[in-house]
């Protein structure tokens, strides 16, 4: 029997933390958990204090979008209501789901984004600004 899914931050026994949307199911007399699309939330600090967040996969080698894992192994569960972090978590599934990725977005250079030059050409023209200062 599969209850109802629901979205939950999960503390494992080997201490990973995981954020992800989970079903419980009951088989002969154990409980499993089915996760879809696991994720790992670290937060990102800069020199000037809190940055955001950084969104990667639970597990990098794979491309699976279930697991399974027995409940055994779990140290605690807490379910989420935290809007930002459940909207995070859909956008991330979205954006892997489509196939896209930062690495995917590249900006090709034009001269409308500004001057072009090699480093030797800006390096005189530097030189002579700073010369003339």
């Amino acid at each position: 029997m599969i209850e109802e899914d629901f979205y939950a931050t999960i503390k494992l026994k080997s201490g990973e933390e995981i954020f992800a949307k989970v079903a419980a199911s009951e088989e002969e007399d154990r409980t499993l958990l089915i996760l879809s699309n696991p994720i790992v939330i670290t937060e990102v600090t800069t020199r000037f204090g809190f940055g955001g967040y950084k969104v990667e996969p639970w597990i990098k080698t794979s491309k699976e979008d279930m697991y399974i894992i027995n409940f055994d192994d779990v140290l605690t569960i807490s379910e989420s209501s935290d809007i930002e972090i459940i909207i995070m978590y859909q956008s991330y599934v979205r954006e892997s789901q489509n196939g896209s990725s930062k690495k995917d977005r590249k900006t090709n250079i034009s001269k409308k984004m500004g001057y072009i030059s090699s480093v030797n050409d800006a390096k005189e023209i530097l030189e002579k600004l700073y010369r003339n200062s």
